[in-house]
This record gives C-alpha cells, structure tokens and sequence, in this order.
C-alpha cells in the first residue's frame, strides 16, 4: 500500500467549493482510509469521485492531466484545489521513484497524443491519433500497468467495449495481487465487480462503504436489463 489515508491538513470552508460536496466534506471532517490494494469509487455526476481521485495525483506529484508520475505535461489548466489542501499517509520521500500513472478519460486522449508522438516508451507503438480511443488506453494500460506500483483511473470504462472491460479486471486484480495499489472512479457495474475490492459510494450522505450486490448502480442496471420497458415507458412515452 503506497497510501493509507487521505487527510485535510489545512483550514477549509464547509461553504466554499470543493466542501460543499458532502464526499469531500467527510474527508475534511473525519479522513479517508484505504485498507485493501484495490478500492473503487462511485456515484453519480457531481458526487466528487473525479474531484478525488485528480487531488490524489495532484498530491502524488502526478499531472492531474495524466499520465505516468516524475514528468509534468504541459498545461495551463490550474492545479486541483482539494489536492493542495491534502496530505497522503504514510508520508513517502521522493514518489518519482515509485512507479505511477495516473489514467483521466476526459485528457487521455491529448495526453496520449502527445505521449505517440514524442516518443517515451511503453504508451503503444502506434500513435495514439491513429487507433481508436478504446485502443489507444489498451495499448497504454498493456505498456504502463506492470506494477508494483500506484494506478489511479477515472471512469476508463468510457473507452472500452464489454470485452475490454473484462480485460481491464483482469489486469486490475493481477496488480491488486502483487503488490499494487490501485484507486478507481467508475460508474460501471463490471468494473466494480472485482473480487476482494473495497467498493465507497459517494453520495448526498458522504462516503459510505458498500457491498457490490447493494450498490445502487448495479441494482439500476440489474432492472433495466430485466426490463427495459420499464424505464423506457416514461422516457419515451
């Protein structure tokens, strides 16, 4: 385990944003514990699970746009404020010596660009420009997910068919078991779906430890797929 808490370390504002997002505020008032390799966050739009996940890679001096830790991408964009005001447990020395990627759906597809064309090695051998978006996280996850180290991923399922997710969960489980730790935003039903992970819903009630079985998500997908009519008579009707 490369990190075991999140923590606010300094003077926040439960009226000013990010706090105002019961997730965040939790973790301001009480911390945030990680106690297995592999720990899954969801809930719905606005919830804070990206929000979260960018302020860990931000404190992790990984470049909240992504891609793997010790380089910084060129960028304008401004630093995430919940990961200035954060402190990673147990304190580590210098993380560029701890392998670390950071996979963020909403930049992959600049950062992975960028990546095929300068040329650093294990992100595919094909440009990124010339695959499909499925294809290029394939080939990154293929090339940079070899641990030990620390992953972190927001929503990667928005890239990947069915059978690509599978893969996904294979990959995430191997590195759970041998000595990685990865931290995952998702609102998939499959992804979450890995043996042995800590699953957290966040939600209007903060963060709450769940089954997988009682996730709201999978029991919304479960009726849906019993029975499509039953959504789809008030949408459409």
């Amino acid at each position: 385990m490369f990190i075991d808490d999140v923590e606010v370390y300094r003077d926040w504002d439960s009226a000013s944003w990010p706090f105002t997002i019961p997730a965040v505020r939790t973790i301001a008032t009480g911390g945030l514990h990680f106690d297995k390799p592999l720990t899954f966050l969801v809930g719905e739009n606005g919830s804070g699970k990206s929000t979260l996940v960018e302020a860990i890679a931000q404190a992790f001096t990984i470049d909240t746009r992504g891609g793997h830790g010790g380089r910084k991408y060129a960028t304008n964009d401004e630093p995430n404020e919940l990961g200035s005001l954060i402190a990673l447990k147990p304190p580590l020395g210098d993380r560029r010596r701890i392998h670390s990627f950071f996979l963020r759906s909403e930049t992959a597809l600049g950062v992975l660009e960028f990546m095929t064309d300068s040329g650093p090695s294990r992100y595919g051998e094909r440009r990124a420009a010339e695959v499909s978006h499925g294809e290029s996280f394939l080939q990154v996850i293929q090339g940079q997910f070899d641990g030990p180290g620390l992953y972190l991923l927001d929503e990667p399922e928005s890239a990947l068919s069915f059978r690509s997710c599978l893969a996904l969960m294979a990959t995430l489980h191997d590195l759970a078991e041998t000595g990685s730790q990865i931290i995952c935003s998702t609102h998939s039903p499959l992804l979450t779906a890995v043996p042995g992970a800590t699953i957290l819903e966040l939600s209007e009630r903060g963060i709450i430890r769940r089954d997988w079985q009682d996730l709201e998500l999978v029991q919304r997908w479960t009726e849906f797929l019993e029975d499509p009519h039953r959504y789809l008579r008030y949408l459409l009707e």
